[in-house]
């Protein structure tokens, strides 16, 4: 199996793995009076992340872009690093953590782990993801492409978490 195919499907697979605990978070959340907020942005969100993960692998095939070590093993410590970082977000905030924007009232804002330096940490691991795993083969029309949808994404997703922590939190 082709080694950046392989690294796509493990990525695939921990998309998977945050969708299940994202769904059983959500579950806990509302059983907790938790409330979502910004429902229309999400699908969009999901539609680049499903986007980057397709797009990259296929410009690698169709345009023929190589594996250049002087990037590419540079770009994989990155992505890797950013999944460090997403799972520190995920394990630090426990049943908080969502995919959505899912708000418990009367729960405090977490701020330990990534969450005392940083206030979106998890978005960090986003940004980086998006720019190193598709330059990992060099596939940097997915890269940009990415980056600018994601920016446009982030900007409302940020807007409507601050807005939602803002109206629960105490």
């Amino acid at each position: 199996m082709n080694p950046y195919a392989l690294l796509i499907g493990l990525v695939v697979l921990e998309r998977l793995a945050e969708l299940v605990v994202a769904r059983r978070n959500l579950a806990w959340a509302r059983s907790r009076g938790g409330v979502e907020y910004g429902r229309r942005h999400y699908p969009w969100i999901v539609a680049a992340h499903v986007a980057l993960l397709v797009a990259a692998p296929a410009e690698v095939w169709l345009l023929g872009r190589p594996f250049l070590p002087a990037l590419g093993w540079p770009m994989l410590a990155v992505v890797v690093l950013a999944q460090g970082l997403r799972w520190w977000c995920v394990g630090t905030l426990g049943r908080q953590w969502n995919t959505r924007v899912v708000v418990v009232p009367g729960l405090p804002l977490v701020s330990r782990g990534p969450y005392r330096w940083l206030r979106h940490p998890n978005y960090v691991a986003v940004v980086a993801e998006g720019i190193a795993l598709p330059l990992v083969h060099t596939a940097w029309l997915t890269a940009a492409a990415f980056t600018v949808a994601n920016a446009v994404l982030l900007t409302v997703r940020i807007r409507v978490e601050e807005r939602a922590l803002a109206l629960c939190t105490p």
